[in-house]
């Protein structure tokens, strides 16, 4: 018979050999998917540069009226000794750029362009933010409410999701915008035409994220919590708004910042055809819009707001797509 083999206090009380190496707690310390993503996500320095020059233009369209009076910026202020008034365009080099001008002036009315730029800026990402919201509200809970339940249910909100991406949006919006300009519950001017772009963009966008959502629900609905919660008792609106929608977010969250900037050139679009923002409140779409016939005197009149456009579009296009990366287990 083998004798037991006895043991000091010492090596009774003796750690675990990872500790006694010398490895600190926070290197064996578990991370949550945030802290994981996160990870993912700082690793994609497009999608990081992407992330901060979103962030620096909600900055400025956030602050754009405190930045026109510290900087003594008006955006309406017209400068006509600037123009020339035999070319139509402004005077010196570049689009009348200056010191004074860093991005040139108008050829119109010789008003500043960054003044404009950033005095748009609020218009597009307002209009463009709402309408995100509210599709994806909608979207969100018929989606799910389709993908759970199933049946005539899904049928009916699937024959519904049909019918609204079979109408054409650009000249029903149009229609709707030219209709309400006088004046709508009580709203009129800038709040009125800001509302019916949101509306418009955002009632009629709703499908698209309402089929993601149906499909992801569908996916998720015979997963084994939900089995759990059902079996438990839980009813069906614990299960959609408890169970269902935390499991969303990331795939929510990712398409939300891949359509504002389709809803940017949407509004950029209305503004253009002039069914938008209406002057002289200034908009990047409108000012496209103006300079249609004046370009070949002043080329970089069109230029300025086209890349504004373009740099805010690129922007919220990398950090949906390093979000999407960041968010997805089976990306690489």
């Amino acid at each position: 018979m083998t004798a037991p083999i006895e043991t000091t206090g010492a090596e009774a009380g003796a750690q675990p050999e990872a500790v006694l190496s010398g490895v600190k707690k926070s290197q064996i310390e578990g991370r949550s998917l945030t802290q994981i993503a996160w990870m993912r996500f700082k690793r994609d320095k497009v999608a990081m540069a992407g992330g901060v020059i979103v962030i620096l233009l909600v900055l400025m369209a956030v602050f754009s009226k405190p930045i026109q009076w510290i900087f003594n910026l008006d955006p309406n202020k017209f400068n006509q000794d600037l123009i020339d008034p035999a070319l139509l365009a402004p005077k010196g080099g570049w689009g009348g750029m200056s010191w004074d001008h860093p991005l040139g002036v108008d050829p119109q009315y010789g008003r500043d362009m960054l003044a404009r730029i950033i005095d748009g800026s609020w218009v597009s990402l307002l209009v463009a933010g709402g309408a995100t919201l509210l599709s994806v509200c909608i979207g969100t809970v018929l989606g799910v409410v389709a993908g759970y339940y199933g049946g005539w249910i899904d049928s009916v909100i699937s024959r519904l999701m049909d019918t609204f991406l079979a109408f054409p949006l650009l000249l029903f919006a149009i229609s709707i915008s030219a209709s309400v300009q006088d004046g709508f519950f009580g709203l009129e001017g800038l709040p009125l035409r800001i509302c019916v772009l949101i509306f418009v963009i955002g009632f009629f966008s709703w499908p698209y994220i309402g089929r993601i959502v149906r499909a992801q629900t569908m996916t998720l609905r015979k997963r084994e919590f939900i089995e759990a919660a059902t079996s438990l008792g839980a009813r069906g609106p614990y299960v959609l708004f408890r169970e269902l929608l935390p499991n969303l977010v990331a795939p929510i969250l990712v398409y939300s910042t891949l359509i504002i900037p389709t809803n940017i050139l949407f509004e950029a679009a209305l503004s253009f055809l002039g069914v938008g923002i209406a002057p002289p409140q200034a908009s990047w779409g409108g000012m496209l819009s103006n300079a249609v016939d004046l370009y070949t005197a002043d080329p970089q009149y069109m230029f300025v707001p086209g890349l504004a456009i373009f740099i805010t579009v690129l922007a919220f296009n990398l950090l949906g797509d390093g979000l999407r990366d960041a968010l997805d287990p089976r990306s690489k």
